[in-house]
């Protein structure tokens, strides 16, 4: 990032949901991104669990050949369909260079996903993590990926996290809207606990709405390379290979902890109790569920 310009702009509301400022001024290229009917879309809210998803698909599609999966860092391999930051990287023009069958990784809100996916008919995976966890990973990666504004103390940042003031806007809305969504669409819904409880029962949750038939030998392998410890030492996927100055792994680890519960390890008991009972208001009347801890 020779450019320091470009890093801690605060950020900007496209329809509602704050972005990246170079996104909302790349917006069109977005918008217009033209889907292929096999792509393959892995959707979530930041910090839920996508990097571990991108590497689980990816093994899959190399039917589990390890060297095929270290050809180049997680983040080229399933390009970041919308982050554009100038003169850095561009996720579209990445996309258009990739051969079919492509993985396509993006954090947008279901109402702001190019409208060709949903023409296309593409099939989706969408991975959702407990608010609580969420919360208390994106304030560490707000710290180390500097193309955030500053994250500010933890308790300014729980709020701004509670009101839907960070990239990508509002968690409940995110989750809620994908959830309703997938009524009407091919999308896989997965709990990042649930993966992380049982991941063999999960990536055979893949396989079979992929149509995939792997060997359990191959599965064994994938569940081996994507375990957490596995990844964090995997130059390949725990984005080490990013420059220091876009992302400070010295702050924070990209690849922290990857557990379920350590929000305890953060929450006061009065934010505890506050974040609860805003989480019953905004998550009324969805069917959805989470577990806080596994």
């Amino acid at each position: 990032m020779e450019n320091p310009s470009v890093l801690r702009r605060e950020l900007v509301d496209i329809h509602g949901v704050p972005l990246f400022w170079c996104i909302v001024e790349e917006w069109s290229q977005v918008e217009s991104f033209e889907a292929r009917p096999d792509d393959i879309l892995i959707a979530t809210y930041p910090k839920s669990g996508t990097t571990w998803t991108c590497e689980i698909l990816d093994l899959i599609y190399n039917n589990g050949d390890l060297e095929k999966c270290k050809r180049d860092a997680i983040y080229n391999r399933v390009p970041f369909m919308e982050l554009i930051i100038p003169g850095q990287v561009n996720g579209i023009k990445q996309l258009e260079n990739i051969q079919s069958p492509r993985l396509i990784k993006t954090h947008l809100p279901v109402q702001l996903l190019p409208s060709s996916f949903w023409k296309n008919d593409c099939k989706m995976i969408y991975v959702a993590r407990n608010a609580k966890d969420v919360a208390v990973s994106y304030y560490y990666f707000y710290q180390m990926a500097k193309l955030h504004p500053e994250p500010g103390t933890w308790e300014e940042f729980l709020d701004k996290f509670m009101t839907g003031k960070v990239c990508f806007g509002s968690w409940y809305e995110h989750v809620k809207n994908w959830w309703e969504k997938r009524k009407d669409y091919r999308i896989l819904y997965l709990f990042y606990e649930d993966m992380k409880e049982d991941p063999k029962s999960n990536i055979h949750k893949l396989l079979e709405f992929l149509d995939k038939d792997l060997p359990e030998e191959t599965v064994a392998k994938i569940l081996y390379h994507t375990s957490f410890n596995v990844m964090k030492q995997n130059p390949s996927a725990n984005y080490t290979t990013m420059e220091k100055d876009a992302m400070d792994h010295s702050v924070s680890p990209f690849m922290r902890k990857g557990i379920s519960g350590d929000w305890k390890n953060k929450f006061t008991v009065s934010q505890y109790e506050a974040f609860e009972e805003d989480y019953k208001k905004k998550m009324k009347g969805s069917t959805l569920q989470f577990r806080s801890e596994i």
